[in-house]
């Protein structure tokens, strides 16, 4: 009885803030608290609060909220040794992605299945021939930084 009184009181406050809020023309956010205040009637009218005070007070209740509460912590403690041994979840989804989809025989250098590559033993042996860096690549070495301010020059003349 108790609880219903509660709850009426609260949703009649809710109801009267959110009158004095469409007062002042902000009618979304009166909409928004009179929905809000509305729940615990809802409530009530339903029996959700008359089954969670019947509930409330046995023991067997309180100590399925301990289990969830151990559950819970070791939970975040293993997420807290997760992130600290530096690997994240997604991390090892990609190795063993990578794992998956790469096998590679003990003594080879390459993948011997390679996704969308050439399989057998003639394309194993011959070896993979590396692109040639570009003109512009091998003037942007560490040590050419004015070669673009040499090239200006050189045509000036200078």
């Amino acid at each position: 009885m108790l609880a219903e009184t509660i709850c009426s009181a609260a949703s009649a406050a809710g109801l009267g803030i959110a009158a004095v809020t469409a007062y002042r023309k902000r009618f979304l956010t009166a909409t928004r608290i009179a929905a809000y205040s509305l729940v615990p009637v809802g409530l009530v009218l339903t029996g959700v609060v008359d089954w969670v005070a019947g509930i409330a007070f046995k023991p067997s209740v309180w100590l399925g909220f301990g289990v969830l509460g151990l559950s819970w912590l070791l939970f975040m403690t293993t997420r807290a040794v997760e992130r600290r041994s530096g690997t994240t979840r997604a991390e090892r989804k990609a190795a063993r992605a990578a794992g998956r989809n790469e096998t590679v025989a003990p003594a080879a250098s390459a993948p011997s299945l390679g996704a969308g590559g050439t399989a057998g033993p003639a394309a194993a042996a011959k070896p993979q021939a590396q692109p040639k860096p570009k003109k512009k690549q091998e003037a942007a070495a560490p040590g050419d930084d004015f070669s673009d301010i040499e090239a200006i020059l050189k045509k000036h003349g200078i």
